[in-house]
């Protein structure tokens, strides 16, 4: 099996979806990533996005925990979702499936949630 590493911010907070006995969260992660230079020789980026989807205890506590533009660090699967879809066509697709992830730095939502809960104690 391959193991994906990708890092990335938060582009929205997770909620927690159940399915039947299934609880599921998806994440997508946002990346700026070098693109070359313009004509002027100024550096260009372009924003790359990934989907990642995450059950059971891990998706509990993303949704938990994570809030939307915090830094995750997020080691994936790549599962076949193959399918006939309603018209009888084979379709291939494939999912990014989280297998553990840890936090980077926080996203401006946790620093005032953090900001917040340092100045009421003290």
């Amino acid at each position: 099996m391959n193991i994906l590493i990708f890092s990335g911010r938060l582009a929205a907070t997770p909620e927690l979806e159940t399915h039947g006995d299934t609880t599921l969260t998806r994440i997508r992660l946002i990346r700026n990533e070098y693109a070359g230079k313009d004509d002027a020789g100024n550096r260009k980026e372009r924003q790359v996005t990934l989907s990642v989807t995450a059950f059971g205890g891990q998706a509990e506590l993303l949704a938990r925990s994570a809030l939307k533009g915090d830094q995750l660090f997020v080691h994936a699967s790549i599962r076949n979702n193959n399918f006939t879809d309603g018209k009888g066509i084979d379709r291939y697709e494939y999912n990014f499936e989280l297998d553990e992830f840890e936090f980077g730095a926080p996203g401006p939502e946790k620093r005032q949630q953090l900001a917040a809960k340092e100045a009421g104690g003290s």
